[in-house]
């Protein structure tokens, strides 16, 4: 049994972008799926896919990397989880951090859904901080 299911997501990204994996497989849900759609969106990951398997399911991720071959560069350089089931760390709307200053995305969960920095700030909203990607 998992304590922490997006911490475990968040490390197969991690290890499959270390060793320049096309795919990584994860059991899915719908917080996954949601952070799954941030990172398409910007930018970090090529795509991802839903895939019923008749219990909870699994999101395939493709990973994205520039150049060629021989000459891979990562996309996601870091991915760090930040609220843990031991400590959940809460932000209010005026205190959403800021990550590499402004050159990676914080992940939030809050009222109106998960979405990053950008998007609370802009609405107005605080939230659970799930994790920072640069």
């Amino acid at each position: 049994m998992l304590s922490d299911p997006v911490a475990d997501m968040l490390t197969r990204i991690r290890n499959a972008n270390m060793v320049y994996k096309k795919v990584v497989e994860i059991p899915a849900s719908n917080l996954k799926r949601a952070i799954c759609e941030i990172l398409k969106r910007e930018g970090f990951i090529e795509d991802y896919k839903f895939i019923e398997d008749g219990k909870q399911g699994i999101l395939r991720v493709f990973m994205k990397y520039k150049g060629d071959r021989r000459h891979r560069i990562r996309v996601i350089n870091g991915i760090v989880r930040v609220s843990k089931p031991g400590r959940r760390i809460y932000v209010g709307k005026s205190e959403i951090p800021r990550v590499k200053g402004g050159l990676g995305i914080a992940i939030l969960s809050t009222s109106r859904g998960v979405m990053t920095d950008k998007e609370a700030r802009k609405i107005g909203v605080g939230g659970e901080v799930i994790c920072y990607v640069w």
